[in-house]
């Protein structure tokens, strides 16, 4: 069902929300630090993992893409609410955090995008597109 896909939103936001405010607390600055990034890992993952095992179907992922459609507001009013002058006057500690979110980001890149792939089947040669020389 399409609620289904909205209440596993839902979840995601919520953990990461939490995650954020745990890591703002633990390196000592008073924000929400990556909660929104941290919640789209999780659904990525977590979406992931329950659609190879069938527990997400077609109709579930329609409540997601419902909200896909109304994303970039929806990140643009998080960001809003969150206190960048806060973290910035929280010293190099807050903007070695922010490196590092950015960082780990960038290298999970090739990670997330290995989830999606099929593997080959094995014996099935893999031919070029095109046969002509390359350019």
């Amino acid at each position: 069902m399409i609620i289904f896909g909205v209440a596993f939103l839902a979840l995601c936001t919520l953990a990461g929300i939490f995650a954020g405010e745990m890591l703002g607390k633990l390196i000592g600055v008073p924000a929400n630090v990556g909660g929104v990034g941290i919640a789209m890992v999780i659904l990525i993952l977590l979406g992931s993992y329950l659609k190879k095992r069938g527990l997400f179907d077609g109709t579930s992922e329609q409540g997601i893409q419902f909200w896909s459609a109304v994303y970039i507001p929806i990140v643009v009013a998080m960001a809003a609410q969150q206190n960048v002058y806060g973290a910035l006057a929280g010293g190099p500690m807050a903007i070695l955090a922010g490196v590092a979110a950015v960082a780990a980001s960038f290298a999970l890149v090739p990670v997330l995008s290995r989830i999606g792939q099929k593997k080959p089947e094995a014996g099935v040669d893999e031919k070029p597109l095109t046969t002509g020389p390359r350019v």
